[in-house]
């Protein structure tokens, strides 16, 4: 009889590990710690608080893989790397990992938690910290501060660690567990750590993490993206390095992201700590790339189209507004030279109505030095307040303050919305792309702003997807699409906000 299946096992990218070192390792010991002694931290699909955390056969295959001993007794990987979708239980096992290390592993231990930031950090190592205080064995053992664990009777340690590598150099780890590594500016943490475990016998550096963009800050391969090629290397046998081992759940890259077949094999966790339901809501409201990197673990480029092919244009046709039957709000992208400036309308509304007030573009023929007509903008925002209910003008001030102060003390409402800030852009974009796909706004169908749109690409890095153009000079407008999303933005909000009085100043929001 054919041995029976594991659900969610093995993965799409699976290193070889031989069966007589996973039957001498130490993958059963682990399973054991954790299931007897780290309980679930918080409800969940997969259990409540304070049950026992129960690993699943996959998860358990994992650990004999990822804890397998050579004949020599000693553990067969010295660097790590597993690559899960959201929601698949990481922080968890992490966090039961990183105490097994602590509890079980040598005196003088040295354990880590790492991230890009050191929040990030903190999400295994406060998981672990909650484990340990609802365990009352563990709890025996242990000092807890803040950032660390002390275990008194071997003296090993369990501390967070941030990003800023420069201040990292003399440790000597015992284990790391590095989350999320896809989010990692550069690679210097990691090289650190890594680097730092030569003098220890049975040292473990484990990068856990979801997929994510292939460049970092830098504009190299990110870390993350680097260990997963190099996984595909080993697994297929272009290269021999028995001391790496690495576990990717991924679905195939140029799978349909929309079709559920595609998630199930992504997430081992799909339909079991996983909520289907989820699944079927988010594709409907997130950006494709940031559904592919997030919900099927495959990595993307770190610009992608950003509006669906036809969303836009499917949307209900509303003309321009013309009087003063709604408040509205209006969003200025401006430039000076060889470039864009644009101003949208958007009405606050239950479904927003939006449309192109108007455009100043350089046109095929004019001159070289062609540049935007300060003058003939003002007036046109200036003749615009005069005649529609204007609560807010939200412009990006760049090169453009003069201007703003200039309405502004002429008695507009205008507020100042930075578009470089990513703070401000990727909420606002997140906004705009929800109820574009979600089919709640209308719009006047305006080519120009429709082609603005089009131009946008959304850049995804560590601090949120945003839209951007294609290449820095590139051609390709999208003043009229950032004046939008401005728009949009302060519109919604001033509909879900407490009624404001208008403001006749400029200032920051």
């Amino acid at each position: 009889m054919a041995p029976r299946k594991t659900p969610g096992w093995p993965p799409a990218i699976l290193t070889p590990v031989p069966a007589a070192d996973i039957k001498r390792g130490d993958g059963a010991l682990v399973t054991e710690f954790i299931e007897s002694l780290c309980p679930q931290v918080k409800d969940s699909v997969g259990g409540r608080a304070g049950e026992p955390l129960l690993l699943r056969p996959w998860q358990q295959k994992l650990m004999g893989h990822l804890f397998a001993r050579r004949r020599d007794r000693r553990l067969r990987a010295r660097v790590a790397c597993v690559g899960l979708a959201r929601k698949n239980g990481k922080s968890a096992l992490g966090s039961g990992i990183a105490l097994y290390g602590l509890f079980m592993g040598p005196r003088g231990g040295e354990v880590y938690s790492c991230a890009a930031d050191r929040e990030q950090a903190r999400i295994v190592f406060g998981t672990a910290k909650a484990m340990v205080e609802m365990s009352p064995d563990l709890m025996e053992q242990a000092k807890l501060y803040r950032d660390a664990i002390e275990i008194p009777a071997t003296g090993s340690v369990y501390r967070v660690l941030s990003s800023e590598a420069f201040t990292k150099e003399g440790l000597s780890p015992t284990l790391v567990v590095y989350d999320e590594l896809h989010a990692a500016p550069n690679r210097e943490l990691w090289d650190v750590m890594t680097l730092a475990q030569a003098a220890r016998y049975d040292a473990l550096t484990l990068a856990i993490t979801t997929a994510g963009v292939r460049t970092d800050s830098t504009g190299q391969d990110s870390v993350a993206y680097g260990l997963y090629q190099y996984a595909q290397k080993v697994a297929s046998g272009e290269v021999d390095d028995p001391s790496f081992f690495a576990a990717w759940w991924q679905a195939p890259a140029d799978c349909d992201h929309r079709d559920p077949k595609s998630w199930k094999i992504a997430n081992p966790g799909y339909g079991d700590i996983q909520d289907p339901e989820d699944f079927e809501s988010a594709v409907k409201r997130t950006p494709e790339s940031e559904f592919r990197t997030k919900r099927t673990n495959v990595f993307v480029s770190s610009q992608q189209a950003w509006l669906p092919h036809g969303e836009w244009d499917a949307l209900p046709t509303s003309p321009p507004i013309t009087d003063r039957s709604v408040p509205v709000v209006l969003g200025f992208d401006g430039s000076f030279n060889n470039d864009t400036t644009a101003i949208v309308g958007v009405t606050i509304e239950e479904v927003p109505r939006v449309w192109l007030v108007d455009i100043w573009e350089k046109q095929p023929g004019d001159r070289d030095d062609w540049r935007v007509d300060i003058g003939a903008v003002e007036a046109r925002i200036l003749d615009v307040c005069s005649r529609l209910d204007v609560v807010e003008v939200a412009c990006d001030p760049f090169r453009w303050a003069r201007s703003m102060e200039a309405l502004a003390e002429a008695g507009l409402p205008v507020v100042e919305f930075t578009s470089s800030s990513p703070a401000r852009m990727v909420p606002a974009t997140a906004k705009f792309y929800d109820a574009v796909t979600a089919g709640g706004v209308a719009h006047d169908h305006h080519p120009t702003l429709a082609r603005h749109l089009d131009n946008c690409v959304i850049k995804t890095d560590q601090k949120g997807p945003r839209v951007v153009k294609e290449h820095r000079g590139s051609p390709r407008k999208i003043d009229a699409a950032v004046a939008a999303i401005i728009a949009f933005d302060r519109a919604t909000h001033r509909r879900e906000a407490e009624p404001e009085a208008p403001v006749a100043a400029f200032f920051s929001v």
